[in-house]
């Protein structure tokens, strides 16, 4: 049967793939510790699930405006306004079916064949992908270890062009475990004054950060930069909310509505009584257990990144941010481990799982061959464990 150019050209997921791979050989009873998946080992804070259980036994079971219910938008908007600085009104946000679907739904809503997106290197395997899909093309801006893998103003500066259409910022990142620091963010907002470029804003992981790390939103820093944001943000990272699929995007009230004209061709609403859920997750959060969780991560990051640093041949920066380390392994390229070649991120990682049992993502899919990621979303037992594994293989 007949396969689209556009289909055949999207790879699959790769954190996907790795996790399938990782659970395939658990189902045959082998002991896999997995650092691949990108979501919290806790599970949903039960009144949370209660607010479901209650939304589903009083009949909210029903299609909803598709751009969500406006009581669930009016909860982001006050969430917004409190935790961010940001005014929006409920018109100005939409309710996407998670952080996927709000940014495949934005790029589809602002970009044209032709136009460039800039995305710094390292960055979310899907990004590329929906670029693409819209149209548009990946205007690719390398990074290095030495500045934390961030993205400098001059670079900013030199990659933009007449067909740049889109800038996007992932802070806290993923795959990078690093955060931008709110100077570094106002310099690249100064950057961008006086052009026409769109700030996609991806803020997911901003619950989830470490040290003395100081989160801001990038439509915070002044007026233009409000004004020319897409700010990003769900349910799955702060509130352990991943299957439930609960993104947002709020910005200028013409692309907003944009994005509402295509849901509700393409999905109509998110789930009716997942979006109620929501809204007892924003209205009456429960800021002890995500506290709990983020002091959680951040022991568990420090740890992994000094366990990392202490094998030969791995440099790894400590997270500040986000629930990963990326650790850059090129040194060990070239070698012969076990009878395998390992010439890149792709070997690294396809080799440790089938001869140590430990699943973690190469950093090919994010535009870093010399590294991979780990997530630390997992038990300091397993930490440990997949560690020493990981010690033991390179050491052979």
């Amino acid at each position: 049967m007949k396969i689209s150019k556009r289909a055949q050209s999207v790879p699959p997921s790769a954190t996907i793939a790795v996790t399938a791979r990782a659970k395939e050989l658990k189902a045959q009873g082998v002991d896999v510790v997995g650092f691949g998946a990108g979501e919290p080992d806790f599970d949903t804070p039960d009144y949370i699930k209660e607010a479901a259980i209650k939304a589903l036994k009083s009949g909210q079971t029903k299609y909803t405006a598709a751009a969500g219910i406006v009581e669930l938008r009016t909860a982001i908007a006050e969430k917004l306004q409190k935790d961010n600085g940001l005014k929006y009104t409920p018109d100005q946000i939409i309710v996407n079916i998670g952080g996927k679907h709000s940014v495949y739904e934005a790029m589809q809503a602002v970009l044209d064949p032709g136009d460039e997106v800039i995305l710094p290197v390292p960055y979310w395997v899907t990004y590329p992908e929906t670029i693409k899909l819209a149209g548009a093309t990946a205007k690719i801006v390398q990074t290095n270890k030495k500045n934390s893998y961030k993205m400098t103003p001059a670079q900013l500066k030199n990659a933009i062009n007449d067909k740049t259409a889109m800038v996007l910022i992932n802070s806290p990142n993923n795959p990078g475990g690093f955060t931008y620091t709110p100077d570094e963010l106002k310099d690249i907002a100064t950057v961008l004054e006086g052009t026409k470029v769109i700030v996609m804003s991806d803020e997911i992981y901003e619950k989830l950060i470490y040290g003395d790390t100081k989160f801001v939103s990038f439509a915070s820093l002044s007026e233009d930069a409000y004004n020319r944001t897409l700010t990003l943000n769900g349910l799955s990272k702060a509130f352990s909310m991943t299957g439930w699929r609960l993104g947002y995007t709020a910005g200028p009230l013409e692309v907003i509505k944009a994005m509402g004209r295509l849901q509700s061709h393409m999905t109509s609403n998110a789930v009716t009584f997942g979006q109620y859920s929501a809204i007892t997750a924003l209205k009456e959060p429960d800021e002890e257990a995500i506290e709990k969780m983020r002091v959680e991560f951040e022991r568990r990051g420090k740890y992994m990144a000094e366990r990392l640093n202490s094998i030969d041949g791995i440099e790894c920066p400590e997270p500040t941010g986000a629930f990963y380390c990326f650790p850059d392994v090129s040194a060990h390229y070239g070698r012969n481990i076990n009878g395998t070649q390992v010439n890149g991120s792709m070997d690294f990682a396809k080799a440790l799982l089938e001869q140590a049992n430990v699943a973690l993502v190469p950093g090919l899919p994010f535009g870093c061959d010399k590294n991979v990621r780990l997530s630390f979303a997992c038990s300091h037992e397993q930490i440990t464990k997949g560690l020493d594994r990981l010690e033991k293989w390179l050491s052979a």
